[in-house]
């Protein structure tokens, strides 16, 4: 272990984002903490990808691998098992690290070694990359996720390798809130570190796996189906996650009626 500057690695999972993968790696190469694994994990993207990612082979810092998979799970959990870093975490091809993020992850990794996840607050983006608004969440603990909400930001979150690789990765059969089910397992009997800091940007893209209509719902069914299938005992019988399901539902409906409010 170098103490002082610990080796960090980040995994981006690809797969015909070629509008904005570059974007997203010189996020990643302008970082002002320079001790960075990069791996980008493409499932034989179709679209200008390839040719992006040919510019960037001679990196030293940067592996790439293109070859067939079953979606994004699979393909973060590749980068995760060759990953070398103290520190692992993963940024999807649409969205950007902010220049200072990992920088920042490091000092209060140095300062929280027993700690499993480093998070932060997140700007929301649009096509262009113009700042839509910020999202702040308040500290991050097991049953604040299982009960009352299961809301996080990914987008500059990294986590403690070991324990990654002690719980066994990413859950592949799960193809939506694969982050939550991480954090869940993560931090039952572990701390969060929550920075207090913009690490990151998610870009609002209204092709993206996030936005696509029907989409939503199978991210509630799939929250809900972790709380059963893996944390049924620590679920209470009611729940604040379940009045936020309601509440989307109504959102949801007037939405189709063109009444568009922000859902929090």
């Amino acid at each position: 272990m170098n103490k002082e500057n610990p080796l960090i690695t980040i995994v981006t999972p690809s797969y015909n984002q070629g509008k904005y993968i570059e974007e997203t790696i010189q996020s990643v190469l302008n970082q002002t903490y320079k001790n960075i694994e990069y791996i980008i994990i493409d499932g034989c993207s179709n679209d200008e990808t390839e040719d992006i990612l040919k510019k960037y082979r001679e990196y030293k810092n940067i592996k790439i691998i293109i070859e067939k998979d079953n979606g994004q799970t699979e393909a973060i959990n590749k980068g995760f098992k060759m990953a070398k870093g103290e520190l692992i975490g993963w940024i999807n091809s649409d969205d950007i690290l902010k220049y200072d993020c990992v920088e920042n992850i490091v000092e209060a990794y140095k300062l929280n070694q027993d700690a499993t996840v480093f998070y932060g607050y997140i700007d929301f983006i649009d096509e262009q990359s113009n700042k839509c608004y910020t999202k702040k969440i308040g500290d991050l603990e097991y049953n604040y996720l299982l009960n009352v909400n299961p809301d996080i930001n990914q987008q500059g979150s990294f986590y403690l390798a070991k324990r990654v690789k002690e719980i066994n990765y990413l859950d592949e059969k799960i193809n939506f809130t694969m982050d939550y089910d991480l954090w869940l397992r993560l931090l039952k009997n572990n701390n969060g570190v929550n920075l207090h800091k913009i690490v990151g940007e998610f870009r609002i893209q209204y092709q993206s796996k996030t936005m696509t209509n029907g989409n939503a719902i199978k991210f509630w069914k799939d929250i809900f189906n972790i709380r059963k299938e893996k944390h049924y005992n620590q679920c209470k019988r009611i729940s604040r996650i379940q009045f936020r399901f309601i509440r989307w539902c109504i959102y949801a409906g007037l939405r189709r009626m063109g009444i568009n409010l922000k859902f929090e």
